[in-house]
């Protein structure tokens, strides 16, 4: 990658991570205080979102009602700085808020500062808790990092202080990146986290625990206070404060394999609430309100996840939505099936924006697997959970939406484009070859998976040989449901020089230990 003309976020943040490693946070799932003495305290950190070449969200929680006040500065000394007044938080949107910053410099490190203030006497406001991010760079030569991964604190595996909570954030952090492309599965609504659980050498894995995370989440504050639960952990509130997040979710958010109008069965004693929509809905509501996302705010009724990230000349990011929009899971044995994984608007959104991108390089940042089998085993036959259908023949089912993007892709010669997923808990790179495969109609491709952050690992899943994929890395382990302490634990880094424009694979475990490397050249349709 290009040298980078700004000081690495490690030392400019040196500071401010002491600041927030210092903060004491509420005991685990206690509410805000309302008392009138003291000061508003933004207690669970600071992060940013959906950083562009000229704006960003601001994203801050207090504990109690008060005004965001966003300020910001070139220099970590806040010399002269730009203030901005943003909204006041109170319980409708428990007490989280965004700000949107607009008009900064493209490609610059931008320091930033979160003060909260009594909404009836400004003079009365908290100690600032501060961040800092690089805005987009409108020229090619600087070039672009991000690492991306999925899957956190699920299977019951929750913070534990003995392992070192969720250590895997300061390896990621280490790696300098721009931005972290969250690939779903923020938080397991449905895996309540018990305070202890017993591993295979005899020792004894302890979490911290709260009370929302003692059964699946139903209700509205449920499910908030599973997106509190993660930011107990002071690896991820200082992460989210160095590095801006690029959001989106799969089935945790809500419940395991869902899709909508389930219904949950009656013989589910866990669920009071048996309509997944109802569910849905209320965990979208809390998405919406712990993750800072251009595109699905607070309020917003026509909010959606699915989006275009534009990170310079070099890369677009197309973040997918393919819960929302599915169909239900079946077989996957239709001939017919115009739904699909992605619903119909949104499969020509994508195919609109893909055509339209001028990028280098075109990300697709899809929260399930292509040619992975993932199977949903939930209602008794064997359904399909994600694309692939076992069946190594001609197109059926979901993968007939695929089939006629792949298509798109190649007949409107679309170059640059690289599948990035998580999702089945361990990592992989896929080759997809029309030369090996039942449907031919596309040019080579290659898919990447990482994950989990901090939760159960399993073994690879078997391929399905419809789009010809040949797995040419693999790291699983070989029983199901592996802790965190038996390692398996995996994030991706991409990294792409503004000089050549080749773009830079690397799986990474929890360590930040490199496992594979793949290095592709810009420019090729296929390759």
């Amino acid at each position: 990658m290009s040298p980078r003309s700004f000081p690495g976020r490690r030392s400019v943040l040196r500071g401010s991570f002491a600041a927030s490693t210092a903060l004491v946070l509420p005991a685990a799932g206690s509410a805000p205080a309302f008392a009138r003495s003291g000061r508003p305290e933004a207690k669970w950190g600071v992060q940013t979102g959906d950083v562009t070449h000229d704006s960003g969200l601001v994203w801050v929680r207090s504990d109690r009602p008060a005004r965001m006040i966003v300020e910001t500065s070139a220099t970590e000394s806040f010399h002269r700085p730009q203030r901005r007044h943003g909204p006041l938080l109170g319980p409708g949107t428990d007490f989280t808020g965004t700000t949107r910053l607009h008009g900064l410099p493209a490609g610059e490190q931008i320091h930033y500062r979160v003060r909260l203030a009594d909404p009836d006497d400004p003079r009365r406001s908290g100690e600032p808790v501060t961040g800092t991010f690089r805005t987009v760079p409108a020229r090619r030569r600087e070039g672009v990092r991000f690492v991306w991964s999925g899957d956190l604190a699920g299977q019951g595996w929750g913070i534990n202080p003995d392992f070192g909570g969720y250590r895997i954030f300061e390896a990621m952090a280490r790696t300098d990146p721009d931005f972290f492309l969250f690939s779903g599965d923020t938080i397991y609504a449905d895996g309540p986290i018990p305070a202890t659980a017993a591993l295979p050498d005899g020792s004894v894995w302890r979490n911290i625990t709260t009370q929302e995370k003692s059964k699946v989440a139903e209700t509205l504050a449920e499910f908030r206070g599973n997106f509190r639960y993660n930011l107990l952990d002071e690896h991820f509130r200082r992460f989210n404060a160095q590095v801006p997040s690029i959001v989106q979710w799969d089935d945790h958010e809500v419940r395991n394999n869902w899709y909508p109008g389930q219904r949950i069965a009656d013989t589910d004693g866990r669920y009071t609430e048996k309509s997944v929509d109802v569910l849905a809905a209320r965990a979208r509501r809390a998405f919406s309100e712990y993750f800072p996302m251009s595109t699905l705010r607070p309020g917003d009724r026509e909010g959606r996840v699915h989006r275009v990230l534009r990170q310079g000349p070099l890369l677009d990011v197309f973040v997918l939505d393919m819960r929302t929009y599915r169909n239900a899971n079946s077989t996957g044995d239709q001939t017919v099936d115009p739904q699909g994984i992605l619903g119909r608007e949104q499969l020509e959104w994508l195919k609109r924006e893909l055509a339209r991108s001028r990028a280098v390089w075109k990300v697709i940042a899809a929260d399930m697997p292509l040619g992975l089998i993932v199977s949903d085993t939930g209602e008794g036959a064997r359904h399909v959970e994600a694309v692939a259908q076992g069946d190594p023949g001609a197109p059926l089912g979901r993968e007939l939406q695929i089939a006629e993007l792949l298509r798109f892709i190649k007949r409107r010669r679309i170059t640059g484009t690289v599948w990035l997923t998580a999702d089945v808990h361990h990592t992989s790179a896929q080759h997809y070859q029309p030369a090996r495969a039942a449907f031919g109609d596309f040019e080579p491709f290659w898919e990447f998976v990482s994950g989990p952050l901090n939760a159960g690992a399993f073994p690879a899943s078997a391929l399905d040989g419809t789009f010809g994929p040949e797995r040419v890395f693999v790291k699983a382990p070989t029983a199901a449901n592996v802790s965190p302490a038996g390692g398996y634990q995996f994030f991706g880094e991409v990294d792409i020089d503004g000089g050549s424009g080749e773009l830079t694979v690397r799986l990474r475990e929890q360590d930040g230990t490199v496992l594979y490397t793949k290095r592709l050249q810009p420019g090729l349709v296929g390759q």
